[in-house]
């Protein structure tokens, strides 16, 4: 699964990495957690243009009579989203990339959990594979919320975890954004284990554990700290 990551990166960046028109100003989170607001991208079809937006992390369906659900809906498996009723809707017509620019798995170690922290060799941000949905409340309330793909882990993870988060490569960005394309085979495709070889990974402090912890100490190589 993929339970939290991290973003740290200016606003400039972001837009010209991910081709939108503009970015509000972000605080460094290096800790984000499940039911917190992430930054994600979108294609608006009415401007056929990439929009940047907060969303809630935790996809709640549109009929789900709660939105206490979706603190149980972080991540979706990309070998049954398609079929699954929480996110087939959204596989189809709401697919998102939920940005970050690295993340956490834990390893059991003599009864304790370690955790690794994982980013790109050139330490660029990156798109998760994310779907979105709109929720409303039969009082009128309206939370827009998404979830993380997830699938078989590579090779840099399988010691760790035997899952990763889906990354989608930016040369394939506009297909998964693409709303035209709502066939699960033309999709699947995009949500194989992502390069072992682009990636590096290290130890870090359990500080992590605790969402309230959001500093820079939380990516600091264990042997550093």
């Amino acid at each position: 699964m993929c339970g939290r990551f991290t973003l740290n990166q200016s606003a400039a960046a972001l837009a010209e990495i991910f081709e939108v028109q503009s970015v509000p100003d972000l605080a460094a989170q290096y800790n984000i957690a499940p039911t917190q607001m992430v930054g994600t991208v979108l294609h608006n079809p009415q401007s056929d243009k990439r929009e940047f937006q907060y969303l809630r992390w935790g996809l709640i369906p549109s009929w789900a009579k709660d939105p206490e659900m979706g603190a149980k809906l972080i991540n979706a498996r990309a070998e049954t989203v398609a079929e699954k009723p929480a996110f087939r809707s959204a596989f189809k017509h709401r697919r998102c990339l939920v940005v970050a620019d690295g993340f956490y798995e834990w390893q059991r170690q003599q009864g304790k959990k370690q955790p690794f922290y994982f980013r790109l060799q050139d330490g660029q941000p990156f798109g998760f594979a994310g779907l979105w949905e709109r929720w409303r409340s039969p009082q009128g309330e309206e939370i827009v919320s998404c979830t993380i793909l997830t699938t078989a882990a590579n090779e840099l993870l399988q010691p760790i975890h035997d899952r990763m988060p889906v990354i989608i490569a930016p040369q394939d960005y506009n297909l998964w954004l693409d709303t035209q394309v709502q066939t699960p085979e033309a999709l699947q495709q995009l949500l194989s284990p992502y390069a072992a070889e682009a990636m590096t990974a290290y130890p870090v402090s359990t500080l992590v554990n605790k969402s309230q912890h959001n500093s820079p100490e939380c990516i600091i190589p264990l042997s550093e700290g």
